[in-house]
C-alpha cells in the first residue's frame, strides 16, 4: 500500500545462565536489540521486575518513543510556521499500573517539554504547535491512554544569531 511504512527489529535473549528458564530465579532478563544499519540496544526487564536497571526496558522505550516523536512532530511544525527551535528538551513521565492477575498497563503520560526559541518569534503559536504535534505524533495516535503535554516556552537571549 502507498502510504504503509514498515519497520523491523530483531531481538535475541543474552540472559540464558547455563540453564534457561529452569526458574524464575535462575535466568536474565536481558536482550540485545537491533535494526538493519542502527546501534544495537541492550535491553533487560525492568529492575522491579529482576532487570538489569543499567538497560533500557520496554517501559523506558514506550516513553522514550512517545517524548521523541512528539518533539520531531513538534519541530516539523515550528519550522513550517517559520520558528526557530534553539533548544528542546523534555523530562516524560508515565504511570503504569499493575494489576493482580500480575499484568499491566500504562495509566498516563505526560510530556514536560521545554523549548527555547529565537527571539523575536511568537510564544503564543509555538506553544499552540505543542496540540497539533500531538494529534499528528504516530506513537501517541497509537497508545490506548492518555498523553498530556506540558510545555514551557521561552525566548532565547537576544545575541547576534537571532537575527
Amino acid at each position: 500500500m502507498k502510504n504503509e511504512h514498515h519497520y523491523n527489529t530483531s531481538i535475541v535473549w543474552t540472559g540464558n545462565r547455563g540453564t534457561g528458564t529452569s526458574s524464575y530465579r535462575d535466568y536474565a532478563r536481558s536482550y540485545d536489540l537491533s535494526a538493519p544499519g542502527k546501534p544495537l540496544i541492550e535491553g533487560s526487564s525492568d529492575a522491579t521486575f529482576r532487570g538489569e536497571a543499567s538497560r533500557w526496558n520496554p517501559e523506558d522505550m514506550l516513553l522514550a518513543s512517545l517524548s521523541s516523536c512528539h518533539m520531531l512532530s513538534y519541530l516539523h511544525l515550528c519550522a513550517d510556521a517559520g520558528i526557530s527551535v534553539v533548544a528542546y528538551s523534555d523530562n516524560a513521565q508515565g504511570t503504569m499500573q499493575l494489576n493482580p492477575d500480575g499484568s499491566g498497563h500504562f495509566t498516563s503520560v505526560t510530556l514536560h517539554p521545554q523549548v527555547t526559541i529565537a527571539a523575536g518569534h511568537d510564544l503564543t503559536q509555538a506553544d499552540a504547535l505543542h496540540h497539533r504535534a500531538h494529534e499528528l505524533c504516530f506513537i501517541a495516535n497509537s497508545v490506548n491512554f492518555p498523553v498530556a503535554c506540558e510545555a514551557t516556552t521561552a525566548h532565547a537571549a537576544n545575541d547576534s544569531r537571532d537575527t
